[in-house]
């Protein structure tokens, strides 16, 4: 059989006989490990990173002029965010449904495709309404890739290499964050009026087009899962499900059954387990809505050129980016003291919300925002990786209800987090950073204690 063709069923079946005494070398193991992250890693690390900009320029091109030619209110801009969320989080779980029946390779930059076209679409808007059906549909297309993304990474790699990868993940949308302040910049100041279009429009065409640009090569790039995917060997799929097998973590696979759909959202919404990292990533994600409102929050603290006031959030980006990426590799290591160490940085930024809270200088206040962005970044890794590595023992196509339930209900706290601040609590916001202290101190409590449930069970620790 070639390698890359599509495994047959027989040659599965075989496959999987013969785990239990397949051997290797080390160095065929590390070999194999930089070949899986050469194809998956920075094809979903650029995937993510488009993703993000996509649903995050609106913040962006409101204050570069959207608001006012659309005439929005404060109000209305908060419901254009929150309509995002609603099909967003709708869709997440049956779209992985549909995603561990269908190739990975096609069902994502498809639907990749669609949300750019979309918005693309989005600079002819010429009013609120039309701004509100485009949101929501670009939250119905984007559905289904961050949970895809979950579901991919938790099939690929063994618990104790999670979470060095969710970071990686994750920091897509940080440095997301940080470019899409340097693009917005770029674009709404050097193609303001270009051909008669506003620079704010140009952001949504520029955007658009490099994000189907981008699925069209991913979907010459990315694999599929690990029993059926035409980019390794036969050896190198043999090898790459025997450490799965050792971890402990199940792989979905065309030798057995797959549980129905049904049955899967039982399974799944039945175990405990489930519902504490909803309650937790609730926390981080409902936090980390403050992100939607950064160059409005810089600008209250003093920056009221718009374009400077999208520049001076990159630092936020950057630092969030070094504290992320340090976790994930420290995590990796102890990957048992995850809960702990995700509390620790909740910890930080519930006291730098705090000090935010009572503390009104704006050198001060700046400096707080910067660590509390990384706090809430770096945990949103960790919690990712805990539960994947929690959830590895599930039936692959649990396991996807599982992840993107967890993924969908974390979301949903970006519901009520778009109203967190209204332009008429400007300049100090009281009510964003009051809220988001108090979720952080849920937030401590919650990871706590799943690392002590957790630690007790012997579940969700590697093998």
């Amino acid at each position: 059989m070639s390698s890359t063709a599509t495994p047959k069923h027989d040659d599965v079946v075989h496959t999987f006989a013969s785990l239990n005494t397949l051997t290797w070398t080390a160095e065929e193991e590390k070999k194999l490990v930089r070949k899986i992250d050469l194809f998956l890693m920075p094809t979903i690390w650029l995937m993510y990173l488009l993703s993000y900009m996509d649903r995050t320029n609106i913040g962006n091109a409101k204050v570069a002029g959207m608001s006012d030619d659309l005439h929005l209110s404060s109000n209305q801009y908060s419901t254009a965010l929150v309509v995002f969320f609603v099909g967003y989080v709708v869709f997440e779980a049956p779209s992985n449904m549909l995603l561990v029946r269908m190739r990975p390779s096609v069902y994502l930059p498809t639907i990749m495709s669609i949300w750019g076209v979309l918005t693309c679409c989005m600079a002819a808007i010429k009013s609120y309404h039309q701004l509100v059906v485009l949101r929501l549909l670009v939250g119905v297309f984007e559905a289904g890739f961050a949970p895809g993304i979950l579901l991919m990474i938790s099939s690929w790699y063994p618990r104790n290499q999670q979470s060095a990868r969710f970071s990686i993940y994750i920091s897509a949308a940080i440095l997301s964050g940080a470019f899409g302040g340097l693009l917005a910049g770029a674009i709404t100041g050097g193609l303001e009026g270009a051909h008669g279009i506003r620079g704010w429009r140009w952001l949504f065409i520029v955007e658009g087009v490099a994000t189907v640009g981008w699925a069209a090569c991913a979907s010459f790039i990315l694999l599929d899962f690990p029993a059926t995917t035409r980019s390794l060997t036969d050896r190198e799929r043999m090898i790459t499900l025997a450490r799965l097998q050792r971890s402990d973590v199940k792989v979905l696979t065309e030798d057995k059954p797959k549980v129905g759909k049904r049955q899967s959202f039982f399974v799944a919404w039945r175990d405990r387990r489930v519902w504490g990292f909803v309650a937790g990533y609730m926390v981080i994600v409902g936090s980390s809505t403050l992100s939607y409102f950064y160059p409005t929050l810089v600008k209250g603290l003093g920056y009221t050129d718009s374009v400077e006031a999208q520049y001076m959030t990159v630092p936020i980006y950057v630092v969030a980016f070094v504290c992320t990426a340090f976790s994930g590799l420290f995590c990796d290591r102890i990957p048992e003291w995850r809960g702990l160490v995700i509390a620790g940085w909740l910890s930080l930024s519930l006291v730098t919300a705090i000090v935010v809270c009572v503390v009104y200088d704006f050198t001060t206040r700046y400096a707080m925002l910067v660590i509390m962005a990384a706090g809430l970044w770096a945990s949103n890794a960790l919690a990712l990786s805990f539960a994947s590595s929690t959830f590895g023992s599930m039936d692959a196509e649990v396991r996807a209800i599982a992840l993107a339930t967890v993924n969908a209900f974390g979301n949903l706290a970006q519901i009520y987090g778009s109203w967190l601040f209204p332009s008429d609590d400007a300049p100090k916001y009281l009510l964003g950073f009051g809220v988001i202290s108090g979720m952080l101190g849920v937030g401590v409590l919650t990871y706590v204690l799943l690392h002590i449930l957790l630690s007790r069970r012997n579940t969700g620790m590697p093998s």
